[in-house]
């Protein structure tokens, strides 16, 4: 049974702007770099067939623990639950318009990452970059807020391990899904 999970009023929050941090990545090969996955296995981006979306995001939250200070002020930001939960909803027609791996990717630990799959009912991984090997190699674009370094939300719809087409920025978060199922649907 789905979380539920509330959607922020998104007119009260900072509108990411293009800042071209992600302008570079169309039609790059996604580098040989395995991360650990929430299900336990390693992903290789790279070696993947078909059509492979990723959506990167900053951070999740967790019940009950504040947010780092000014964080809904920070553009881009907020949302990476309904952000999560949208990608969930959408699952089966996002497979339905041929996309063969979905995977959500932020630099928090799988340990982390994993009480948010569970608890939001995921039925995809979330990748783990803490190392920054990934977002290193292909210059993601990051942000530093509290002492941490998180990316820039945007989504990677992947062919054969090259970048087809990039979504950045991606606001409001939670229409991500269905911005990349129109998109699939003109294809």
């Amino acid at each position: 049974m789905p979380s539920f999970v509330e959607t922020p009023d998104w007119s009260a929050i900072p509108e990411p702007q293009d800042d071209g941090g992600a302008r570079h990545l169309t039609w790059s090969k996604v580098p040989a770099i395995p991360l650990p996955a929430t299900d336990g296995s390693m992903v290789d981006l790279a070696t993947l067939r078909g059509r492979t979306i990723v959506y990167a995001y900053p951070r999740t939250g967790q019940p009950h623990v504040p947010n780092p200070d000014g964080w809904d002020m920070i553009p881009g930001a907020r949302g990476c639950s309904p952000q999560s939960c949208a990608f969930r909803d959408h699952f089966a027609e996002l497979q339905a318009h041929g996309v063969k791996h979905l995977f959500g990717l932020s630099t928090q630990d799988s340990a982390y990452q994993r009480e948010a799959a569970e608890r939001l009912h995921l039925p995809f991984a979330l990748l783990s970059d803490s190392g920054f090997a990934l977002t290193k190699a292909m210059r993601l674009p990051t942000f530093e807020t509290a002492g941490m370094t998180l990316l820039k939300r945007l989504t990677l719809v992947i062919e054969d391990g090259v970048v087809d087409h990039v979504f950045y920025p991606v606001f409001p978060p939670d229409r991500n899904a269905t911005d990349v199922l129109a998109w699939l649907a003109n294809r």
